[in-house]
């Protein structure tokens, strides 16, 4: 069985939001890209819950290849790190960062997976951090013509079909699919498992295989964006703090539920 995971490089969301904090984060003349250059790079967080959900697989006996790839200028560091958490294969489409739209990456994958002979499961992690869109799963499973089940915190195969439990606003839901199929992973399926010593040196010694769009049998109109940023900011983000007076616990407790009533909150 061949597992295909789908991984995307991300700025470190929280180095962002420290940014964005201090009043520190800036966007280029051009409108679109950020000044800073410290920000560190990683791993999308759900897209290493997808590869951690494609190892407990392997590890209840599962018979597989797990196949780790990621679209972009130079992921490297992030396909080592698939490496050494247990990637049997990783690969990269090199392309320039912010060149591409759900629409294309979607195409690009539809097009590696048709390459390495389809795959029985691809696994996505549910969003990117970055633009929290969740879209090119479904586009995915469109193009391949699989069926998509999302948010899931636990994956199990079982023959030819896929088990998944749900996770949604009214409790947990199990649905099954049969496979192939296109999972995308949440966070509620747990911390992924972190490299070993051994692994991680291992790793360092990779280099992804290099697959090129054309090797894909992609034409330059295939990876056209439909969708393009035309403008990006920084919203100013304000703080206000109310202080509750009163004599007692009991009275500063009554006061609150007071204004909270009074704005409607409860």
């Amino acid at each position: 069985m061949r597992i295909i995971i789908c991984v995307k490089e991300v700025l470190d969301p929280d180095a962002v939001d420290n940014y964005v904090l201090h009043g520190k984060l800036e966007i280029g003349d051009d409108g679109k890209t950020l000044t800073q250059t410290s920000i560190p790079r990683l791993m999308n967080a759900y897209d290493e819950q997808a590869i951690e959900a494609a190892l407990r697989l392997r590890d209840n006996g599962l018979d597989c290849t797990i196949d780790v790839v990621c679209i972009g200028a130079d992921p490297t560091a992030i396909l080592r790190q698939a490496a050494a958490m247990g990637a049997d294969e990783v690969s990269t489409v090199p392309v320039a960062d912010g060149s591409l739209d759900g629409h294309a990456v979607a195409k690009i994958l539809a097009a590696y997976v048709g390459a390495k002979g389809g795959a029985d499961l691809v696994l996505c992690g549910r969003q990117a951090s970055d633009d929290d869109q969740g879209v090119v799963p479904a586009l995915l499973g469109e193009l391949l013509d699989m069926p998509v089940v999302t948010i899931a915190r636990s994956v199990e195969l079982d023959g030819g079909s896929v088990r998944v439990t749900r996770v949604t606003p009214n409790g947990d839901e199990i649905v099954e699919a049969t496979c192939p199929a296109i999972v995308t992973i949440s966070n509620e399926l747990g911390t992924p498992r972190y490299p070993t010593t051994m692994r991680t040196m291992k790793a360092r010694k990779i280099n992804p295989n290099q697959v090129t769009i054309d090797s894909l049998s992609l034409a330059d109109s295939d990876v056209v964006p439909l969708v393009r940023m035309s403008k990006q900011y920084v919203s100013s983000v304000q703080g206000n703090c109310t202080f509750i007076d009163g004599d007692s616990p009991d009275a500063q407790a009554a006061t609150l539920l007071s204004k909270l009533r009074d704005e409607r909150i409860i």
